[in-house]
């Protein structure tokens, strides 16, 4: 039994855009080993309406200051583990992110990532049956958009 289905091949790291918040390209890191996806935020409050946040830090060539409201009942409260075993309690938001020319609502964790290399990392539960992430290439610009796979390449061997 073999199907096939036409995913968009991404690398370990991409250039994104978030529509709505009429931001990018930013390039993003692809990492498979976490569960969910972070975007670096500053300012982040709890006010009446809900959730304020601004996307990125001062430092950040992709700052502009704009103040993201996230409506009460629409945003949820997450511990994340570190690689290094620490615990941070972070706000959650899904987002409408523009990955390899295909639109996606990803869940975001808001987090400090000034000291990051890249200002958003993509997990695994934003990637998992959207993408197929080819970790020898840097980003999708360098190779065909998508490609063909084979849920079952091998013959069943019968005795």
């Amino acid at each position: 039994m073999s199907s096939k289905s036409t995913l968009p091949i991404i690398g370990r790291t991409e250039k994104v855009f978030f529509p709505a918040l009429q931001a990018g390209p930013i390039k993003a890191k692809v990492d498979t080993g976490a569960d969910l996806s972070s975007l670096w935020a500053t300012a982040i409050k709890l006010v009446d309406e809900g959730l304020t946040f601004v996307v990125f830090g001062k430092s950040s060539p992709n700052y502009t200051g704009k103040v993201v409201v996230v409506p009460k009942g629409q945003y949820a409260v997450t511990t994340v583990v570190s690689s290094f075993g620490e615990k941070q309690t972070r706000y959650v938001v899904k987002l409408q992110i523009k990955i390899a020319n295909k639109l996606v609502l990803g869940t975001f964790t808001l987090a400090n990532r000034s000291r990051s290399t890249y200002p958003i990392l993509l997990g695994r539960k934003l990637i998992s049956g959207k993408f197929l992430v080819d970790v020898s290439s840097s980003s999708s610009g360098k190779r065909p958009a998508t490609s063909k796979i084979s849920a079952n390449n091998s013959k069943e061997v019968r005795k």
